[in-house]
């Protein structure tokens, strides 16, 4: 039997978000800072630049994670490389090298929890269900239910990966369970927009995950050149048909 304390009763490290099995913790300040440092961490924490870490607690469920995110475990947690023979090996090694996400993806189950390295960066925890089938950027990967689908995405067309200067593949996540994020932003500077039959144009890699029943492509701003360079848009990202885009703003 494991127990704690300090843990979730610790009055610096807050818990901000739940879903399902994940919680994320928030340290609202560097208590021991260095006196070198101390203002600039002061600052930092004000201006919301705080270290968040992910807690996973498994009650005979399985999470998998990126290689490395691990910081420690407690109970009878068992660890696999998530990895089934060499076919799955290679795959996998091509799906890193397209998606820049690591090979192998740890793979943690049983009973007890797993808590994650410290990122400044922040924590979005998604629902996959509600989402049906979600296309991530680039590096937003975190960890996920392992009960959910893996798999590289290509774009719906070249012109998206070399008109935008983005890779041409994706990873994507589907059917039901959580998906842990980072975001370059936090949920409260990100923008939700639901497309029924619709489209959206926008300018710069500003979408950070969308639905993968959209189509994405990457056109000029205006039908003729000279439209485009009267505008000064020039290339935009445009996404069509129904389903949702989680944008950054900032």
């Amino acid at each position: 039997m494991v127990s704690f304390n300090n843990l979730y009763n610790n009055a610096n490290m807050v818990e901000v978000a739940s879903k399902g099995p994940v919680k994320v913790f928030e340290h609202q300040r560097d208590l021991s800072v260095e006196s070198s440092n101390a203002i600039n961490a002061y600052f930092a924490s004000k201006m919301n630049l705080r270290k968040r870490q992910v807690l996973i607690e498994l009650n005979g469920n399985s999470f998998c994670t990126q290689a490395g995110a691990m910081q420690w475990i407690a109970g009878n947690v068992t660890m696999g490389s998530g990895i089934k023979g060499v076919g799955d090996f290679l795959g996998k090694a091509f799906a890193s090298a397209v998606t820049k996400e690591s090979t192998s993806k740890p793979e943690y189950s049983g009973n007890g929890l797993v808590m994650l390295e410290p990122t400044y960066k922040h924590i979005l925890l998604e629902d996959i269900g509600e989402w049906g089938s979600i296309v991530l950027d680039d590096g937003l990967f975190l960890a996920c239910d392992t009960a959910l689908t893996k798999k590289v995405v290509a774009r719906s067309n070249f012109s998206s990966a070399a008109l935008g200067k983005e890779g041409l593949f994706n990873l994507s996540l589907s059917g039901k369970g959580i998906a842990v994020l980072e975001s370059p932003v936090a949920r409260e500077e990100l923008v939700e927009i639901n497309l029924q039959n619709d489209e959206v144009k926008i300018d710069g890699n500003m979408a950070i995950a969308w639905s993968a029943s959209l189509q994405f492509t990457v056109e000029m701003s205006s039908k003729s050149i000279l439209g485009s360079a009267v505008s000064g848009e020039g290339l935009v990202n445009v996404y069509r048909g129904t389903g949702k885009i989680l944008v950054a703003l900032v």
